[in-house]
């Protein structure tokens, strides 16, 4: 018995040939797996007709289901701002049901389905791409433990506070007071300016006045011993915290509910 249980590979077949099925318009069924081992293709096949080509619990076949499908985007918000990495695994291959608000028996066991028709290996490779591409598009959360929290606490937070407002213990040695980063959505017509935060936090686009002060984030990650694609993970993890305290208010914050909350 390998590393996914295999299911009898005629059983199995059906089964997934109905899954897939449902997501096609058209009479032809698509093949049971195709080559592509990316964790977004996967999901488009296997899993956006229940949850949604967003992951919100709004596919096309959800309405039939005697449970709505989860809104997998929340994951992070449910486990105070951690992605529970492990627990989706778990859920997906069918070695536990750990996440409970993620469906019930009507989602199919994806490890001894995919396991009936494809090696260990490139079974393993597929979930962690999936459970990868979950976590991707996880919704901006600001609980302790997210990646995002921890990274602004650690090194934005003794100029900008601890929340945001541009009033850490350092900003009065600052030439500059740093800016209220709470105000970018407000600032920018109710949308968040996710790709404008990219370049200033990476150093691409940084404003003019703060060139010598800020320092250049990616640039930081890099000497530190991060690798192309952790310095992007670090980027992307603050600029969803940011987007997750938009419109916070002094209020709010002393009231000591999180944003998750609102």
């Amino acid at each position: 018995m390998g590393y996914i249980v295999r299911a009898a590979p005629l059983a199995a077949a059906v089964m997934l040939l109905g899954i897939t099925v449902a997501t096609q318009e058209s009479q032809q069924p698509p093949s049971l797996l195709m080559e592509s081992l990316a964790g977004r293709d996967s999901f488009e096949r296997y899993c956006a007709s229940c949850h949604g080509a967003q992951g919100r619990g709004d596919g096309s076949v959800a309405s039939a289901l005697t449970t709505p499908p989860a809104d997998l985007t929340a994951l992070a918000r449910r486990h105070d701002g951690a992605f529970p990495r492990e627990a989706v695994r778990d859920f997906i291959t069918g070695t536990g049901r750990l996440v409970a608000a993620h469906g019930t028996s009507e989602m199919p066991t994806w490890g001894p389905l995919f396991g009936a028709f494809e090696s260990d290996v490139r079974v393993r490779l597929r979930i962690e791409n999936l459970v990868t591409y979950i976590e991707s598009f996880q919704a901006p959360s600001t609980g302790p433990e997210d990646p995002g929290s921890r990274l602004f606490k650690a090194h934005c937070a003794s100029c900008h506070g601890a929340t945001g407002r541009g009033n850490g213990p350092l900003a009065e040695d600052l030439r500059h007071r740093p800016p209220d980063l709470t105000k970018y959505t407000e600032r920018n017509g109710g949308v968040f300016p996710r790709e404008r935060v990219l370049r200033i936090i990476d150093g691409r686009d940084a404003p003019s006045h703060v060139d010598r002060e800020m320092p250049v984030w990616g640039d930081v990650f890099r000497r530190r011993g991060s690798g192309a694609a952790g310095v992007e993970d670090r980027i992307h993890a603050i600029i969803r915290y940011l987007e997750g305290i938009q419109g916070r208010t002094a209020a709010h914050d002393a009231s000591g509910r999180g944003i998750v909350d609102q």
